[in-house]
């Protein structure tokens, strides 16, 4: 679970080791301190493209790499901090007023996020420059 609901961190996911195949799951409230509204899943990314690029104001999420890597860029408008995700066991909770993208998709990545809120546009802060002014 969530040790600061302010700080981004990665979280461990249950595994259930099986010789047919491994099993992880994440439950609401339990392994995220949200209640998941929406979920959508990034694929297909060609080489050197990068998703995100933006912050919220109201909504969390948590990303999962199930397949494939890529890297999630976070920065609270003091530091800047990479992410690598690799492991489908293992998921970052990303606060919100983050500002976030990601990179370094490998062939056949699948980025799977669950956040708090549906789809509001007006939730997104799009204007890196807004942000920062905000932060300061």
């Amino acid at each position: 679970m969530v040790d600061n609901f302010n700080t981004p961190q990665i979280i461990k996911l249950p595994q259930i080791l099986d010789e047919r195949g491994n099993l992880s799951f994440l439950e609401e409230y339990n392994h995220i301190p949200f209640k998941i509204e929406r979920v959508y899943w990034i694929y297909d990314v060609p080489g050197g493209e990068e998703r995100g690029g933006h912050a919220y104001k109201e909504n969390r999420e948590f990303i999962i790499a199930l397949s494939g890597s890529f890297d999630v860029i976070l920065d609270n408008g003091k530091e800047i901090k990479s992410y690598s995700l690799n492991r489908s066991y293992y998921g970052l909770y990303v606060p919100e007023g983050i500002w976030r993208h990601m990179e370094n998709f490998s062939t056949n990545s699948l980025a799977f996020i669950a956040a708090s809120t549906a789809y509001q546009e007006d939730d997104y802060i799009r204007d890196y420059e807004a942000f920062k002014q905000n932060k300061s």
